[in-house]
């Protein structure tokens, strides 16, 4: 029997083997930036459960700028984006609140 997925076909048109092309390096530079944002949502996160006021607060003004040009590109929703932002902004004031 055949295994797992069907074999994709490539395009016979010129615009359509075009397409694939821009459809990698599209892909590619996404997933870059998607990694990106996870890792600088995380950063902040460590950084609070550390209790490291100074480096939660340093790592989330990075985290915000990273988290904007995702955003405007359109990987993530703006308001996902916002939603993130919000929620890590509230955990590292936290952090002032008990020290």
């Amino acid at each position: 029997m055949a295994s797992g997925k069907p074999k994709k076909k490539n395009p016979r048109l010129a615009s359509g083997r075009k397409r694939v092309r821009q459809d990698i390096k599209i892909n590619a530079a996404n997933t870059s930036l998607r990694s990106k944002y996870r890792t600088a949502v995380k950063n902040v996160e460590k950084a609070v459960l550390g209790g490291d006021k100074a480096k939660a607060t340093e790592l989330f003004a990075k985290m915000q700028a990273v988290v904007d040009t995702v955003a405007d590109k359109g990987i993530f929703h703006k308001n996902k984006a916002a939603r993130d932002k919000s929620r890590l902004s509230a955990k590292v004031k936290a952090l002032a609140i008990p020290a």
